[in-house]
């Protein structure tokens, strides 16, 4: 059980997201029969994406626990990558499953929210925020204050950043009616618009904000002083384990057992005899439903 408390809002919310997992153990997909493999599957593609989700996991698991902490610390500048790339790849795979080939990650942010409000994802995953500043709405949200409140910060961002994509387009930017003139502050007609433009907000947008560049450090994330740095490392593998186990679960149930097995054997030795084996067999039970 993860304990820690920290006013890092990004933070806070990461933690109050394993936790409400903990209260839902998976005991099957929400939506076995809705997902379903298309003709024109490129398997080989599907196995390159898999395989790239499951190196970024491993490497996220074998990050090593050690007493010096500042090694600690410099490590968050790999392991939130790892976890999320981790998500993002086999949420690609899925999409991919679905007949859907996208490399954008925005992109592939919408289309997993759309998953999320569609019903597709199993209970602790499956709320979400719509809505705009001051009037949000919070969606089968039972996850208490930090994870509302990381929820709300994500899509504030979320808006923010689509606000200054459009306003700084001429060809995009709303003007005033009576002058012409790019407007400098919304209105909540203004923010209806962008919300629309922008989507739901999910847990996949949350981890979104894990990204980490060389050129572009990420102060979500790295002003972690007062957090238990190994835990922090605890509640990243328990979130992408649950994540990618919904994924995997989805493809194995459309792919059919047998062939979802012959991708799994066909993995190097330190991915098949680990914790992607370790999943699949949990698997098994759950879709011979």
């Amino acid at each position: 059980m993860i304990t820690t408390q920290t006013k890092n809002t990004l933070l806070a919310g990461l933690l109050a997201m394993v936790r409400h997992l903990s209260q839902h153990p998976f005991m099957g997909l929400p939506a076995p029969d809705r997902i379903s493999a298309t003709n024109l599957i490129n398997v080989r593609e599907l196995s390159k994406l898999m395989l790239n989700g499951w190196s970024a996991e491993y490497a996220l698991r074998i990050t090593p626990v050690v007493n010096d902490q500042q090694y600690l610390h410099s490590s968050l500048h790999w392991t939130f990558p790892q976890a999320y790339y981790s998500i993002l790849f086999t949420a690609r795979a899925l999409l991919l499953m679905r007949g859907c080939s996208v490399s954008n990650d925005e992109l592939v942010a919408r289309k997993v929210a759309s998953m999320v409000v569609s019903g597709l994802y199993p209970q602790g995953l499956n709320y979400y925020l719509t809505g705009t500043p001051h009037d949000y709405n919070a969606k089968r949200l039972q996850g208490g204050a930090a994870l509302f409140s990381v929820l709300t910060q994500t899509r504030d961002k979320q808006l923010k950043k689509q606000g200054n994509q459009v306003q700084t387009n001429p060809k995009t930017a709303m003007r005033s009616p009576r002058t012409g003139e790019v407007l400098d502050k919304l209105g909540p007609e203004h923010y209806k618009a962008l919300a629309d433009q922008t989507g739901p907000t999910c847990f996949f947008n949350v981890l979104h904000r894990l990204r980490i560049s060389s050129n572009q450090p990420n102060p979500d994330v790295l002003t972690t002083d007062e957090l238990d740095v190994r835990e922090l490392h605890a509640c990243l593998v328990e979130l992408v384990n649950r994540i990618n186990q919904v994924h995997e679960a989805y493809l194995a149930k459309a792919l059919g057992l047998d062939n979802y097995q012959t991708l799994v054997a066909g993995l190097p030795g330190y991915l098949n005899e680990s914790f992607v084996n370790e999943r699949l067999n949990t698997l098994i039970p759950i879709l011979a439903k």
